[in-house]
C-alpha cells in the first residue's frame, strides 16, 4: 500500500466524494459511517471499482471508544496509517435562546470530540501524515440574511481551534493538519437536509459565484491537502465556499 486513510463519515456527502476521489491503486481507506450501512457499502463498491482496497465499520462518532477502534481496524487491517479525514458530523438549527445544555453537547461530543479522540487516536502512528478535518462555513458566517447554527458553529469553531493547536504539535512528526470549510453544499438525492428546497433557492443569489457547491469541489481540496503537494501546508481553514462572506 502507498497510503491508508481512515474517513469518517463516508457514506454520503462530502465523505463520501472524498472517498471515491482518493481511490487508486495502492490506496486502501478505511470507511465509517454512523449507521447508513446501504451507502457505506456503494462508496466501498465504488473505491473498489478504482483499483483501492476499502474496509467499513459503523459506529457513533459520539461513542468515546469508536476513534481508538477505528483506528486500530485501519491498523489490524492495513498494517499502517497514513492520514484521516474528519468528516462526521451533523447540522443543528437550534437558536441559542432554545438551546438546552444537552443541544449543545450532542454537537460538541460528536464534532469536537470525535475530531479530537479521532486526531489523538492517529497520530501515534503518523510519520509524515495528514490530518484533514471537514469544518463548516456556520462557523464563520453570522448574518441575518443567512441561517445560523449556533451549536454546530461552536463545535466547529472548537474543531478549528484544535486543528491549529495540534499542526504545532504534530509538526515534530512532520505529519499536517488542515480543516477545510465548506460553504453551502449540494446534498446527495433524498438526503436529510436542514434547509426547505426554497431556502436552497434562496441562498444561491447570496454565493458571489452562483452555484451551490457540491460534495466533489470539497473533495478535490481534501484530496489535494491529502497529497504529497500540500506537505508544506498546516494550520490552515481553507475556505470552499463560492465566495460566501
Amino acid at each position: 500500500m502507498a497510503r491508508v486513510i481512515l474517513v469518517t463519515g463516508a457514506a454520503s456527502g462530502i465523505g463520501a466524494a472524498t472517498a471515491r476521489r482518493l481511490a487508486s491503486p495502492g490506496t486502501a481507506l478505511l470507511l465509517h459511517t454512523r449507521k447508513n450501512a446501504e451507502g457505506l457499502e456503494r462508496v466501498a463498491a465504488a473505491v473498489r471499482d478504482a483499483g483501492a482496497e476499502a474496509e467499513t465499520m459503523l459506529g457513533d462518532i459520539a461513542d468515546a471508544a469508536l476513534p481508538d477502534a477505528l483506528v486500530a481496524r485501519a491498523v489490524g487491517r492495513f498494517g499502517r496509517l497514513d492520514g484521516v479525514v474528519f468528516a462526521a458530523g451533523f447540522a443543528d438549527k437550534t437558536p441559542v435562546a432554545a438551546m438546552a445544555d444537552a443541544v449543545l453537547a450532542k454537537s460538541l461530543e460528536a464534532v469536537t470530540w470525535g475530531f479530537l479522540r479521532t486526531a489523538r487516536a492517529a497520530l501515534q502512528h503518523l510519520e509524515g501524515g495528514r490530518i484533514i478535518a471537514v469544518s463548516s462555513f456556520v462557523a464563520h458566517v453570522f448574518r441575518t440574511d443567512v441561517a445560523t447554527f449556533p451549536a454546530s458553529a461552536a463545535a466547529k469553531a472548537a474543531m478549528e481551534a484544535l486543528v491549529r493547536a495540534l499542526a504545532v504539535e504534530a509538526a515534530t512528526k512532520r505529519t499536517t493538519v488542515n480543516a477545510v470549510s465548506p460553504g453551502y453544499t449540494r446534498k446527495d438525492p433524498g438526503a436529510h437536509a436542514a434547509l426547505s428546497q426554497a431556502q436552497w433557492e434562496a441562498v444561491v443569489a447570496k454565493i458571489p459565484l452562483g452555484r451551490l457547491g457540491t460534495p466533489e469541489d470539497v473533495a478535490a481540496m481534501i484530496a489535494f491537502l491529502a497529497s504529497p503537494d500540500a506537505g508544506y501546508v498546516t494550520g490552515q481553514v481553507i475556505h470552499v465556499n463560492g465566495g460566501l462572506i
